[in-house]
């Protein structure tokens, strides 16, 4: 192996000799790539297409041995650091030039002991991963909607989804981590072990450290919810969206319905005439008795004349897959967020005008519906801090062409400015992307001086700093 430069971002350059590689190599029971390996490419794609960057090594993972000797060798040679798990993330900081990626893929374990409902979780399982072994014992973590999203960057950033109103967060879910540290040393994190860093990371995302195993408390559910979707023509959207938040003011927290507005793609249950049309979709799903699910999405259900309204019986894990088709790896992507406390008339005629904009047939808007239980959580219990909005929005631009990026990223960004005065001021983390880095502090509010606090006792020097940064104090406010 030759000599490889490697680009150290706090001292300029430094060479890493190829010995010290192949030592990095022997210490581990992953393995060790660069550029000359088939699999570099594949390992260091991501899911958002407009991610194009290239680490000088991958280190992929098999336990949590493999994970402190690269982080020891990050720090001893001054390495700038990217970690990825299921590799989702919107800005894309599981991946990084020059540096060293820690890859946590190969490490997918899914451990269930149904008699005390809990579950043992290595960083590299996806959803999908999750929801097959919880289920197969009647068992839920509330996760997110898309099954490719890797459980270790939801968590840590928060996490919701269909079960959220009923369960709350994934991460209210923990109960204790294992974590690789920033002075590559193993320890726990519980309510009685590292406190700090516990509360930390339940919301503060990378920041301090690398989880190598997730404890979470399991919650009872059967196999087979009422979820689906209802399906209306764009012109009626207005009408539609002021009945669905009437409704969700009485929904109970078995319940939840999301909103999502885009051009109709070509569904088999989709008159073909409307296909490439706007449309406004209700997405729901009734986490509990079937009988009491028909009963409590009727008010929804029955709003306006919808074209189509497939809601029924169905396998949780294969409503947990339903959205996958249209979410696929390898696009470009580009999404804002906004929290609201409540979707006013004004609100919503600013999104309906986005719609009539839609710069491709992928971009879409999507209003999630949380609240219920995850709202029952005291904003400084742990480092999530937005617990009383009621809804969330994603302002999701996705397209194929690199010639469209700018009109696509335009178009989001206009959608989240006319919103702005009217959300709640806070943000989902996992939906930020890389050009928000001047927004993290206001995302986290009044917790983030507490973040900061422990960022400066976890990793002073800022070594994971691939994700939505909380800088150390003494950093604060740096360029």
């Amino acid at each position: 192996m030759d000599e490889m430069s490697l680009t150290n971002l706090q001292a300029g350059k430094t060479t890493i000799k190829a010995e010290a590689i192949e030592a990095l190599a022997g210490q581990l029971r992953g393995r060790v790539l660069t550029e000359n390996d088939a699999a570099y490419d594949e390992v260091r794609a991501i899911w958002n297409g407009m991610i194009d960057r290239k680490p000088a090594l991958i280190v992929q993972c098999a336990g949590a041995a493999d994970v402190i000797n690269a982080v020891r060798f990050v720090a001893e040679n001054g390495l700038l650091v990217a970690v990825r798990g299921g590799g989702h993330n919107i800005a894309g900081n599981a991946v990084c030039d020059g540096g060293l990626m820690i890859d946590l893929s190969p490490m997918k374990s899914v451990r269930v002991d149904a008699t005390a409902k809990k579950a043992w979780i290595e960083p590299g399982a996806t959803l999908a991963d999750v929801d097959k072994e919880t289920q197969a014992f009647r068992l839920v973590l509330p996760t997110g909607i898309n099954s490719t999203t890797g459980i270790a960057g939801l968590t840590l950033g928060g996490g919701f989804g269909w079960t959220t109103r009923k369960f709350g967060l994934t991460l209210d879910s923990l109960l204790s981590v294992d974590v690789v540290t920033a002075d590559g040393e193993l320890v726990r994190a519980s309510p009685t072990e590292h406190r700090d860093l516990f509360w930390a990371l339940r919301g503060g995302g990378g920041n301090f450290g690398i989880v190598t195993a997730f404890e979470f408390q399991l919650h009872d559910l059967e196999p087979q919810v009422l979820a689906g979707l209802v399906v209306h023509p764009f012109a009626d959207a207005q009408a539609v969206l002021q009945q669905y938040r009437q409704a969700l003011e009485t929904a109970p927290d078995e319940l939840t319905c999301w909103a999502v507005m885009r051009q109709a793609p070509p569904l088999p249950f989709l008159p073909e005439e409307w296909h490439g049309k706007e449309i406004l979709v209700l997405a729901m799903c009734y986490s509990g008795d079937i009988a009491a699910g028909g009963q409590a999405t009727a008010a929804l259900r029955s709003i306006g004349n919808p074209i189509a309204d497939v809601v029924g019986p169905s396998p949780f894990v294969g409503w947990q897959q339903a959205f996958d088709p249209l979410l696929t790896p390898g696009a470009r992507n580009y999404w804002k967020s906004h929290d609201f406390m409540e979707l006013s008339d004004t609100t919503i005629g600013i999104l309906l005008e986005a719609i009539r904009q839609l710069p491709g047939p992928e971009c879409e808007i999507f209003i999630g519906h949380v609240g219920g239980a995850a709202g029952r959580v005291a904003a400084e219990e742990t480092a999530f801090p937005q617990r009383s909005s009621h809804f969330v929005m994603n302002v999701h631009a996705r397209w194929r062409e690199p010639e469209m990026d700018q009109v696509c990223i335009d178009w989001a960004r206009r959608l989240f400015e006319a919103a702005k005065p009217y959300a709640a001021g806070t943000a989902y983390i996992n939906f930020m992307p890389a050009d928000e880095v001047d927004r993290v502090e206001t995302a986290y509010g009044s917790n983030y001086g507490r973040l900061v606090e422990v960022k400066r006792r976890y990793d002073p020097q800022n070594l994971f700093r691939m994700n939505q940064n909380v800088r150390p104090i003494e950093e604060r406010g740096a360029a």
